[in-house]
């Protein structure tokens, strides 16, 4: 049934819906299956997004149309199409009359990914009026946070040197905190990895404690503060706020220092939001595991990785990796860049729409995944600054002096960048980024050929 009468109208002008302030808009790649009409299958897709379906019903009455989602923008020949979804269709929470991201995902992409006259849609970049904003969470902690706990400026505070314990999974409770201690003595921040929580054979209520024994050590050795990213992510929000409070019990006068890490994508909107209103005092790190499954580019459906950054500055994400933009060992490439300009700005013009945030607090880009010293200055220079969270794991634990040496390293890496300097004369001065070379000697010949002859390394 071709429904384009009434779910498109394609005189509508994207500018006049965003200067009306009450609409939603949505960008997509979207190619209708075989046999089916390109204005035809958007106009299905809009009504199966909000108040249609696949037939004509009984139950339509002239308030009901004034709510439908329209198409209104069209282009066959790149396989674009733009769907205008009326505030008001979006479901506000009965205890405060604020709105959730569950609703947004449940229309924009909800059945209509299973359509069967739809080959495959994906969707691309998505708008919010200021209203709809103001209805969001948003964050309640930023990176001037962690700066100001280290000591530094707030503002362009620069770059904040993190690991991720090595091995992932498989430490018992004592190497843990050793592990933890070791890199402490080098660099700022520590995250769980994602499956690290409460193993059998490293209970959380036993290795949190060392952990903090650790960060005091460690603080108490260089004189400067450190920040530990806790992960509470479980299935039950029940679990997680009991994880949050044990953790935050345990750290006691250092809980401010205290990070909480949610897997947001496979545990949905309603782990964020629990811990962004659970512990509004802590910066919420959300890890994107397992989001590869739908933002990779070779993935046709879903959205994309750009869009899955923005949703999180919405529910209140502090922080959010980003990948590592072609630089580590993770797909991506440099134009990821913009992945970390829409959370971190106040105004960005991303591949659809030029989204103003209004003052929104912005959400650090985390940056992991196959990262060391070597590969930082080029990933700096492609990003323009340094204002991130690098968790590098092996680039830390796999340095050939110690994990400290591995930490120092990557700072070093920074100012490098921030110099202006060639590195490979930083590498004469500056002895941790130098015996990055010879611990990363496979990263060291792609990125800086003939460095051993100009380090004076013969092995």
């Amino acid at each position: 049934m071709d429904q384009s009468s009434r779910y498109a109208d394609l005189s509508l002008k994207e500018e006049d819906l965003i200067a009306g302030g009450k609409h939603v808009l949505v960008a997509y790649k979207m190619k209708p299956a075989t046999g089916y009409g390109y204005l035809a299958t958007a106009a299905h897709f809009a009504a199966e997004s909000s108040t249609g379906t696949n037939v004509e019903i009984c139950t339509t009455d002239d308030f009901t149309k004034g709510v439908d989602a329209l198409v209104y923008q069209i282009d066959e020949a790149i396989e674009e199409m733009r769907i205008a979804y009326p505030m008001d269709l979006f479901d506000r929470n009965v205890t405060d009359g604020r709105t959730m991201l569950v609703s947004f995902l449940t229309l924009v992409i909800g059945n209509n990914q299973g359509m069967g006259d739809v080959e495959h849609a994906k969707m691309y970049d998505f708008y919010m009026p200021e209203r709809m904003l103001q209805l969001f969470d948003g964050p309640s902690k930023d990176i001037s946070d962690m700066w100001r706990i280290l000591g530094r400026p707030l503002v362009d505070g620069g770059y904040i040197a993190g690991t991720i314990i090595k091995p992932k999974l498989g430490l018992r409770p004592e190497p843990f905190a050793d592990a933890a201690y070791q890199f402490w003595l080098g660099g700022d921040f520590i995250k769980n990895d994602e499956p690290q929580g409460n193993q059998t054979f490293c209970p959380m209520k036993k290795v949190i404690p060392l952990v903090v024994d650790a960060m005091k050590r460690a603080q108490d050795e260089t004189g400067q503060a450190k920040l530990f990213s806790a992960n509470i992510t479980a299935d039950c929000h029940n679990e997680m706020i009991a994880r949050g409070d044990f953790i935050l019990e345990a750290f006691g006068p250092d809980a401010d220092k205290v990070a909480f890490l949610v897997d947001g994508y496979v545990g949905g909107p309603g782990m964020v939001t629990t811990a962004r209103r659970a512990f509004p005092n802590q910066y919420l790190h959300y890890h994107r595991a397992g989001h590869g499954a739908v933002t990779s580019p070779s993935a046709k459906r879903g959205y994309t990785a750009y869009v899955l950054a923005k949703m999180s500055r919405l529910q209140g994400s502090s922080g959010i990796h980003v990948g590592t933009m072609g630089y580590g060992k993770m797909e991506g490439d440099a134009s990821d860049k913009n992945i970390a300009y829409i959370i971190e700005r106040d105004e960005f013009q991303g591949p659809a729409y030029n989204q103003k945030w209004f003052g929104m607090k912005p959400t650090t880009p985390i940056i992991s995944g196959g990262m060391n010293a070597l590969r930082l200055p080029g990933f700096f220079e492609n990003l323009g600054h340094g204002n991130v969270i690098n968790t590098a794991g092996g680039g830390s634990y796999g340095h050939i002096d110690s994990p400290a040496a591995g930490a120092k390293s990557l700072r070093q890496a920074y100012e490098c960048w921030k110099a202006g300097a060639d590195p490979i004369e930083w590498a004469k001065e500056h002895k941790e980024f130098g015996r990055a070379f010879e611990s990363f000697p496979g990263d060291a010949d792609s990125i800086f050929p003939g460095w051993r002859e100009k380090l004076g390394v013969h092995k």
